[in-house]
Formats: structure tokens, C-alpha cells, sequence
């Protein structure tokens, strides 16, 4: 009988499994279950309801197990990632009380600046918790429903994260793991410890609605007899502590020991490495977050990459294929098109009122191709702003691990090397959150059979780069988008001020 495990990576856009054979890492199949965002909300919202995800969840399972042509009795562990930050809200009775909302939902904005005054400002904020208090982050989104929907707040018993609601499925049992608790906003992840003076600032019985936190190598329990029978599997299959997509994403990529560095090129952008002890911004720009392996992942993330770059392909309906082809005939800097991609909002730099702007637009540039260009080259330097601060903290890279579907393109590739300066590669498993997750999975199953292994040890042994797509730098290029670079960045920071009043522009007219 075959060893196999289970990856799951729940996502904004999609939820995918793996099954992977724990002898060699092969991954033997994969699955997965589109769905979309609930429509019609406010600017700024971003919800979707975590029964969504469970049902992809077990969709995705089954599928997965019949192209594997797997038995339930063949898989041993089970692992899982969620993408960070969502806040699932539940009651008393474990069922849930509202709609999650998101990571990329910024209408908490103004829930992030009361946390942040309550705390006596950003440097003692940064002093509690090694993070500043931002949107995206779950601890304002708790506020949110606190001070917007107090009816809901009374119910609230119990706070979860995407991926910690569903290992609450699986298991029966509600855990945190560090790794996706530093991303609250409500730990402080120099001590990986509850910080009581924001707990306190948000409200004074919130930390009996947290769950016990756990080391990310120990298992958040095993899988409960009535979700086991829903997904043609055995009750009592461990299920790891998991982790939020990009701490999975780190072990999916071999970023598990210093000096590697993985860039995630998908609905959003992050970019982030493996540390032996917390790496804390003194400006908040980059997140100081634990990673999924009881050490540290200082991580810098974008709202923005291919939300920019799908909205252009879509809006002028071409094929992946056409639209490399198109962005390959326009050289490096798109002739001086600037896309600065804050369609969402943007969270590093931290400008919550952002729209997209198009600088640059004249009768050369208004055409397609450039167009197309400057959308994949405006989120990468918005990636790379990030990656320059990381630098200023110690972190530099000296190889970049591509993941993501932006990954995937050859042109983008070479854009993100000339921008970034570093030889950029990919990897054999380009899912690398979902197999980030069945190789924790196995950590965990292998530390409970005894054995004393390394996590960087399995990925040593199973993750390897695909060698046919490297991109190394032009110095040409990398001389351009340098100055391409500056530009994007003075014309961010000139912005801000009419950003705020085009938010309350348009908030006042989504109310007439």
C-alpha cells in the first residue's frame, strides 16, 4: 500500500489539493474548485463565506483521489494552507456568524488608525507587536465588526483564520499555529505571544475568543469520523498545524533555510525568506510574521499582480499566448508607460485609498502592447519596491524563486530579473503553497513516528528547480527599469493625498 499525502491550498480564487507520494514527493495528482468573491458589497469590501471553501475543499479531495486512483486507508497526513489574514467569525456553537472578510478587503482602514492611536502610535505599535496595524491584517477586521455590526460581535465566540476554519472542520478542534497568527495583528511575534495591549485596545473580552496557539511541527489533530466520510477518507488521519499560504508557500519552494528568497506572482504579490530570528521593520513596511517552521519569514506583499495583468488581457480578450507575444515586441520600460497598479488599494507601500493610475499614456504608448507591458513591469516594480526595504533590513537576495501563474511567462520572467537584478528561477511543482502543505504534512507524520527530521531536510531531498526557465539580468534593462523604479515610486508617494480624496468621492456617491 502506497504512503500518501494530502496538500490543500485554499485560496481567494481557487481551493487546490495534491496528492503526493511521501517516498519520493511526487506529486500523482491534482485537483481543483473555482469560486468567486460575493458580488455587490461597498468599495473596498472583499468577503466570501468559508462554507465556500469547504465545499471546494471536499470537491477538490475527491477528484484528486480518483485521478490518483488512492484509497481513503492510503493517506497518512493531511496538510493545509489558507491565505492569510481572513477573519472567520464564529459562535458559541462553532457555526459561522457572518461572511469572511478578506485579506484584500481595505475598508478597515479607519479601524487600523483607532488600534494604532489606542496604542500610542506607530512606533509603540511596532514596539508591541514587531508589525504595524494594517487593512489586510485580521486584527482591524475585528474591530470592524465590533464598531459596524454589534449585534454580530455579541455572538462572536471564536476567531479563526481561513485555514485554521478549516483544519476546525477536518479536526473538531480549534488551533492557531504561529506562522498564521503573526499575521493578526494581535501576536507579538518577537515573544509568539498574544499582545494584551492590542487585545485591549480592541476590546477587553477578545482574548477568550482566541484559540490556543501551537508550534507549527506538532499536528492540529486528526480528522473527525463525520467530515472523514464526506471526503472518502479514514477518521483518525493526522492532520499538521498548516499554515497561510505564503508560510506554506516558503516550504513549497525550499525557502527553509537563509539566503533563499521566493517571489509569489498571483492575484497578489509577496516576496519572502527564511530567518533564524525576527526581522522587524521600524517603519512597518515589511511584516515581521513567524514562518510555518517555528523560525521567521520577514514578508513584503502587494494587493495587485495579476488582478493588473488579467484585467488587461481580458479587456482586450486575448489568450495567455497572445498577450505574451504582444508585451515581447515592446522593449524594456514601455517606452516610458508607467502603470502604478493600486486597483485594489496596495498594502506595501501602505496606501489603502489607491486606484490604478496609467502614467505616461500619449499617442505612441496608447496601444495594446504597451499597454500589456506596463502592467506586467508596474506590479513588478511595485514588488520590487518591497524588496528594496527588504534589503535595508539585511535580507538580500541572491536567487529568486518564481512562483505563481506569472511565473509561468517567459517575457514576465525576464522582467522580473532585470528588475530585481537576480538570477529568477522556477520549480518542478509550481504549486508550491499546496505542496508547501503535504510536506509539512509529512514533517509532522514522520515526528510522530519518531524520527527526528528536519523540515529543511525533506525539502532538500524533494524540491528541485526547473532548470529550462532561468532568467538571468540584462544590464541594459536593469539600467532602465532603475530609473523606471523612481519614477513609479515618486509618483506613489505624490498621489496620496488625492487618492484620500478620490476615496471619499466615490463613497459619497455609492450612497446617493
Amino acid at each position: 500500500m502506497r504512503t500518501l499525502l494530502l496538500g490543500i491550498d485554499s485560496g481567494t480564487q481557487s481551493t487546490k489539493v495534491l496528492v503526493v507520494d511521501a517516498r519520493d514527493g511526487k506529486v500523482l495528482s491534482s485537483a481543483a474548485q473555482e469560486y468567486d468573491l460575493i458580488p455587490n458589497l461597498p468599495p473596498g469590501a472583499k468577503e466570501q463565506h468559508p462554507h465556500t471553501w469547504r465545499e471546494a475543499t471536499a470537491s477538490a479531495i475527491r477528484r484528486a483521489l480518483r485521478q490518483a486512483k488512492a484509497s481513503g486507508a492510503e493517506v497518512k497526513a493531511i496538510g493545509v494552507s489558507g491565505q492569510q489574514h481572513g477573519f472567520v467569525p464564529l459562535d458559541e456553537r462553532g457555526e459561522v456568524i457572518r461572511p469572511a472578510k478578506l485579506w484584500c478587503d481595505t475598508s478597515t482602514a479607519p479601524e487600523c488608525d483607532e488600534i494604532t492611536e489606542q496604542l500610542g502610535g506607530l512606533k509603540k505599535t511596532i514596539r508591541a507587536l514587531g508589525n504595524a496595524v494594517l487593512p489586510g491584517f485580521t486584527a482591524p477586521k475585528i474591530l470592524w465588526l465590533k464598531n459596524h455590526e454589534p449585534e454580530n460581535f455579541e455572538r462572536l465566540a471564536a476567531v479563526m483564520l481561513p485555514h485554521d476554519y478549516l483544519n476546525f472542520w477536518l479536526t473538531g478542534r480549534q488551533t492557531m499555529e504561529f506562522g498564521d497568527a503573526s499575521g493578526t495583528a494581535l501576536l507579538d511575534v518577537r515573544k509568539r505571544k498574544w499582545s494584551e495591549a492590542v487585545l485591549e485596545a480592541i476590546d477587553p473580552g477578545l482574548a477568550g475568543k482566541l484559540p490556543p496557539l501551537q508550534s507549527s511541527d506538532k499536528p492540529a489533530g486528526v480528522l473527525q469520523p463525520s467530515t472523514a466520510k464526506q471526503l472518502d477518507l479514514v477518521a483518525g488521519t493526522l492532520v499538521s498545524a498548516g499554515g497561510g499560504d505564503n508560510m506554506m508557500g516558503a516550504i513549497g519552494t525550499g525557502n527553509t533555510r537563509a539566503g533563499v528568497i521566493t517571489a509569489s506572482f498571483g492575484t497578489s504579490g509577496t516576496i519572502y525568506a527564511c530567518a533564524d530570528k525576527p526581522v522587524v521593520d521600524p517603519q512597518g513596511e515589511i511584516a515581521a510574521f513567524c514562518d510555518s517552521t517555528n523560525r521567521w519569514l520577514p514578508l513584503l506583499c502587494t494587493m495587485n499582480v495579476t488582478v493588473a495583468t488579467e484585467m488587461v488581457r481580458e479587456d482586450f480578450g486575448w489568450t495567455h499566448e497572445r498577450y505574451a507575444a504582444e508585451s515581447a515586441r515592446i522593449g524594456a520600460g514601455s517606452a516610458g508607460l508607467i502603470l502604478l497598479p493600486y486597483f485594489e488599494g496596495e498594502r506595501t507601500p501602505n496606501v489603502p485609498d489607491g486606484t490604478g493610475v496609467w502614467f505616461g499614456v500619449n499617442s505612441k504608448t496608447f496601444e495594446a502592447g504597451h499597454f500589456a507591458r506596463a502592467a506586467m513591469e508596474g506590479v513588478t516594480l511595485g514588488m520590487n519596491y518591497g524588496l528594496q526595504r527588504l534589503a535595508t533590513l539585511g535580507v538580500k537576495p541572491t536567487q529568486i524563486r518564481a512562483t505563481g501563474g506569472g511565473a509561468k511567462s517567459k517575457v514576465w520572467r525576464q522582467i522580473m530579473a532585470d528588475v530585481f537584478d537576480t538570477e529568477v528561477v522556477t520549480l518542478k511543482v509550481g504549486e508550491g503553497a499546496a505542496y508547501g502543505a503535504a510536506l509539512q504534512a509529512l514533517w509532522c507524520w514522520r515526528l510522530e513516528q519518531g524520527e527526528k527530521v528536519a523540515i529543511s531536510e525533506i525539502t532538500d531531498q524533494f524540491i528541485e528547480i526547473n532548470g529550462t526557465e532561468r532568467a538571468e539580468p540584462n544590464a541594459k534593462d536593469v539600467a532602465a527599469y532603475r530609473e523606471l523604479q523612481a519614477l513609479q515610486d515618486d509618483l506613489s508617494t505624490s498621489l496620496r493625498g488625492v487618492f484620500a480624496k478620490h476615496r471619499r468621492l466615490v463613497l459619497k456617491e455609492s450612497v446617493r
